[in-house]
């Protein structure tokens, strides 16, 4: 970014480079689901997996599907044997659903790289230049999700 630019010209810097790393990684992700014959529902269901069990409930309100789509959803998945649905340990009434060992090393081929080719792209930022980084990410989340809210209770 060159030096001279004036604060609404780096805010508008930001907002475009912004954009187009969420472009980027669309498409990632849409070359991902293609490559394990996925659509973006099924690879943003996994995606939410890939942090450890959750039940029906929390992935339905995590992908905003009704609790229908999410067990269809789920049915399809474990059909693949991308999932597997199992008594929670601490209260067996309650059924999660969990990545199986193949599909986590199916997303670990694609997502790995990325990860360990992205990493060192960190190095170059100071502890500040990260906390700065990581302030940004968790507050634009944040203004996404209340964005996501309002349009859903529409």
């Amino acid at each position: 970014m060159p030096a001279h630019q004036n604060r609404q010209e780096l805010i508008a810097a930001v907002g475009n480079a912004t954009q187009a790393y969420q472009r980027a990684t669309d498409g990632f992700d849409d070359a991902v689901g293609q490559q394990l014959g996925l659509n973006p529902t099924d690879l943003r269901c996994l995606d939410w997996l890939t942090d450890g069990p959750m039940s029906a409930g929390e992935l339905a309100r995590a992908t905003g599907l009704s609790s229908a789509a999410t067990t269809t959803l789920l049915d399809r998945l474990e059909n693949r044997e991308f999932v597997q649905r199992q008594r929670d340990p601490n209260d067996r009434r309650r059924v999660v659903v969990k990545l199986t060992d193949s599909a986590r090393n199916q997303l670990d081929a694609f997502y790995g790289p990325l990860v360990r080719e992205g990493g060192p792209l960190l190095d170059r930022f100071d502890d500040d230049d990260l906390r700065l980084l990581h302030d940004f990410l968790v507050e634009a989340r944040r203004v996404v999700e209340e964005r996501e809210s309002r349009i859903r209770s529409q």
